[in-house]
């Protein structure tokens, strides 16, 4: 039995969107905006930190388990020359 959500679940409980990408488009401006004016080292140091708040937050380790694997998986099937966001991509689409 799968606990892990895949599928697009972005949003703020209950608000309506006209449309259906809107939030996730929002979420990625926010991440994008998170790595702002910081050197790599800083930009690795917070999406470490944001992985381990998100980690605690959702604290089920069948969701961990099943969200490691499916990040792994993604990123063996990518292609190199691909890069990271068709792997990010394509972790979500799976």
């Amino acid at each position: 039995m799968t606990h892990l959500q895949t599928q697009a679940n972005f949003g703020v409980p209950g608000q309506h969107y006209l449309n259906a990408y809107t939030p996730g488009d929002d979420f990625y401006a926010m991440l994008i905006d998170s790595h702002r004016d910081l050197s790599e080292v800083q930009s690795r140091a917070v999406n470490t930190r944001l992985i381990l708040l998100l980690a605690n937050h959702i604290g089920d380790l069948r969701v961990l388990g099943e969200a490691l694997t499916a990040a792994r998986a993604g990123v063996a099937a990518a292609a190199p020359a691909a890069g990271v966001v068709a792997g990010v991509a394509a972790g979500f689409a799976a």
